[in-house]
């Protein structure tokens, strides 16, 4: 029990940090430039986590990383980009809090994990929480803005289920900064022929890019598939949840907002989903045998990735 708190506590970190990302992105970033933006966010991450560990690809990693790359990073970072200009950030927020469902069908056949009644129930109990706390008279909701942020959701439970079945054996750091590195050599043609020239960013747009690319991007996924790679992909998408809490809270602090008695109630409601949706010690057993194969497969960890 004390080590999935453990791992609880560091797979939160990313939930928090991208919670503030909309806020930065929607206040400080520059507009009509989502591919630019998604290039800046991955590719300075992944180098900074290269130089932290410097290990290449081998073997299947190779093409891993390029597709990791293109679904995490590049299509994901693209699509929550336009969401956070399109968006209020609590809108946005509400359509990413449906991802612990998505995440919790998609690994049913993609890493043979079942959700379980009680993380479908508390999916929905967060749910209700983000939807009691966001949706109270909301304007300047965008369609497209909603589709791009339905997409990030569904492309990022994809993406992030598909890197726990590929987990086996590979150094989270590593494996993060070539996805990360991937993600954003893609990205940086592609905006030069489509958007032109890079925007002139001012002081506060290169200190707000430092957060966002250091902090909700490389801090950020490393620590959430490092939760992949030890809890369900039902828990850690329920730790997600954090994720407009963090808005909400963010809200109240910085731009002088007040919490009502509905989002306080709210707020309750999704703390509760990811309390009660935390692993118990009858699943920690087979959150064990999940990880016998990979420690196996870590004695592999030079032949992938060196």
């Amino acid at each position: 029990m004390e080590a999935n708190s453990r791992w609880v506590a560091v797979t939160a970190v990313a939930p928090v940090a991208w919670g503030a990302n909309y806020y930065v992105t929607h206040e400080f970033l520059p507009a009509d430039h989502p591919l630019y933006g998604a290039a800046l966010r991955a590719l300075p991450a992944g180098l900074v986590l290269l130089a932290l560990r410097r290990q290449r690809p081998r073997g299947v990693w190779w093409w891993r990383s390029a597709v990791l790359g293109l679904v995490n990073m590049s299509g994901f970072f693209v699509l929550v980009y336009a969401a956070s200009q399109l968006l209020p950030t609590s809108v946005a927020s509400t359509v990413m809090a449906v991802s612990p469902l998505t995440m919790m069908l998609m690994a049913w056949p993609l890493v043979a994990e079942r959700p379980r009644a009680a993380q479908l129930a508390c999916a929905l109990i967060g749910l209700g929480g983000v939807c009691l706390m966001l949706l109270t008279g909301v304007r300047g909701t965008s369609v497209a803005g909603v589709l791009a942020s339905a997409a990030a959701m569904l492309v990022s439970a994809f993406g992030h289920v598909l890197t726990k079945r590929w987990s086996d054996g590979a150094d989270v750091l590593a494996s993060t900064a070539w996805q990360l590195t991937a993600g954003g050599l893609v990205l940086l043609p592609v905006a030069a022929v489509v958007e032109g020239a890079p925007p002139a960013l001012s002081v506060p747009a290169l200190l707000a890019f430092g957060y966002v690319s250091l902090v909700a991007t490389a801090l950020a996924f490393v620590a959430w598939f490092t939760g992949l790679r030890h809890l369900s992909a039902g828990t850690v998408g329920l730790i997600g949840l954090l994720n407009p809490v963090t808005g909400v809270l963010l809200g109240t602090a910085v731009a002088g907002e007040v919490l009502t008695v509905q989002q306080l109630c709210g707020l309750v409601l999704v703390l509760a989903g990811v309390v009660l949706g935390r692993p118990r010690r009858a699943g920690a057993s087979s959150v064990a045998e999940q990880r016998r194969p990979s420690r196996r497969g870590s004695q592999r960890r030079g032949r992938l990735l060196s």
